[in-house]
């Protein structure tokens, strides 16, 4: 599975973070940053993942199956 972030609708709600700590961060603005290299997500990290960017209430962060 892939994360996909769409910066451009990040509003910095925070929710991915808060939800997924292990997968999203917030940076010094407040906005997403995700934790994987090249959007990839462990399986270890994937339902995480996937809750915080369903939890987004901008839709900017996308989950795509591999």
């Amino acid at each position: 599975m892939r994360i996909e972030v769409i910066m451009e609708r990040c509003e910095g709600h925070g929710i991915c973070a808060e939800l997924a700590p292990d997968a999203y961060s917030l940076d010094h603005e407040g906005y997403v940053v995700f934790a994987h290299d090249g959007g990839e997500v462990p399986p270890s990290a994937q339902a995480a993942a996937a809750a915080g960017a369903r939890a987004c209430p901008v839709a900017a962060l996308l989950v795509r199956e591999a």
